[in-house]
């Protein structure tokens, strides 16, 4: 540890050196529309799915200080979300009176169960705030054609299951995460967003749906800073790519900018965070930053093999830690982040802190259910190829322009 600290301080650290701000850039639009939010949410029932999440998980601690009357979780992770339940029974922060969590998948008979049951118990009512989290949100996650078809069923076909749904039992609000690299995508994973952005707005004659585009959330679960921790904790050298800058919220931040477009925000109306380029960081510098901040000597390597034979003496005691940095080689890895393109109609005068697309016209929704009607005739065939997949949806998205190298991130540290 650095001279003088007794323990690590991840907020800060991430305060310091990765957001380069102190607090959220959020607090002032929270603030100016406590009323608003009150209003909203206060009293309200909540269904937060993926909630056990680092982006879901936030969601829920943002819309608790607002005092919501019922508060049920869904997620697939059992460990998580028993960690959720203790992290907000440990807090000593407001607790509706009905608290649930229920390790399922959303897509399940079980989950629609439960969903009709609440319904019946609550007099022909469902859910009044619906939030979706469960997606596949690494790039990683595109590898083949299997890797492609988890990915695509869990951000696209489920997520068409759960609107019809809620067609049937309207929410006051629905929200579902989207990311930056929904505009212009160059990976699957960016795709399959866009697409589900399109699916979600063509489902908004029935209820209001709203949705946001932000960066990455810094430290979160799986995320490759995470991985530095992991790394670091287990005495395992560092890899991070060279050439590559995002830019990042805070994990606080991912849960507030999703609670403000939840309830803030029009009828198909797309957040995104106002963040200058100057505030993006790199991966390396981050790695870099947060071994400095522990105590250690960096040791920079040619080769993963090479990085890994010097945990050697660092394992035997020395503060000289190994790390790899090279450049970006991998498919669907984007150069730059935008939140917007051309021919959005954006809004930045609104909010502080937050940029708003305005205006989407409804998608053509006869459109979109034939995408998905002809990607699951193509999951269904033994020949389907990766590259048939992108082919499907390079004729729906005519500017998906993928980038494909050859290589996985799993071929990587």
């Amino acid at each position: 540890m650095t001279e003088g600290r007794d323990l690590f301080h991840l907020e800060e650290f991430i305060n310091t050196y990765v957001t380069k701000r102190e607090g959220s850039m959020f607090e002032k639009d929270i603030a100016d529309n406590r009323t608003r939010l009150t209003k909203a949410i206060e009293g309200k029932s909540v269904l937060v799915i993926g909630g056990a999440g680092s982006i879901g998980s936030s969601f829920v601690k943002a819309v608790l200080a607002f005092q919501p009357g019922e508060l049920c979780i869904v997620d697939t992770n059992e460990n998580a979300l028993t960690e959720l339940t203790r992290d907000l029974r440990s807090s000593g922060g407001y607790m509706p009176p009905v608290y649930m969590s229920y390790p399922m998948d959303y897509s399940s008979v079980t989950f629609r169960r439960m969903f009709t049951a609440h319904k019946r118990k609550n007099g022909a009512r469902g859910f009044d705030i619906v939030a979706n989290f469960s997606a596949h949100k690494h790039v990683r996650s595109e590898k083949d054609i299997f890797s492609v078809e988890a990915l695509i069923r869990n951000n696209v076909i489920h997520a068409k299951g759960l609107l019809e749904l809620l067609e049937k039992n309207p929410p006051e609000e629905y929200f579902c995460v989207s990311t930056d690299k929904a505009a212009n995508p160059v990976n699957i994973m960016g795709a399959s967003k866009r697409i589900m952005e399109d699916l979600i707005f063509a489902y908004s004659d029935a209820f209001p749906v709203k949705t946001a585009r932000f960066a990455n959330v810094a430290f979160s679960n799986g995320s490759l800073p995470a991985g530095f921790l992991e790394r670091m904790a287990k005495l395992q050298p560092l890899s991070a790519p060279s050439d590559v800058k995002r830019y990042f919220v805070s994990p606080k931040e991912s849960g507030q900018i999703c609670m403000l477009s939840a309830m803030l925000g029009q009828n198909r109306a797309i957040f995104f965070p106002k963040l200058e380029e100057a505030q993006m960081e790199s991966f390396d510098h981050i790695a870099e930053n947060l071994l400095v901040e522990n105590g250690y000597e960096i040791v920079y390597c040619d080769s993963d093999e090479e990085a890994i034979r010097k945990t050697e003496t660092l394992r035997a005691g020395v503060r000289e830690y190994p790390v790899h940095f090279s450049a970006s080689d991998t498919s669907g890895e984007k150069a730059y982040e935008e939140f917007y393109v051309e021919g959005e109609a954006v809004d930045v005068q609104c909010f502080q802190a937050l940029g708003v697309i305005m205006n989407k016209p409804v998608p053509d929704k006869s459109a979109v259910l034939k995408l998905i009607d002809t990607l699951e005739e193509a999951f269904e065939k033994e020949t389907t190829t990766k590259e048939d997949i992108v082919k499907i949806i390079a004729t729906y998205l005519p500017n998906f322009e993928h980038i494909e190298t050859g290589k996985s991130l799993d071929g990587k540290m």
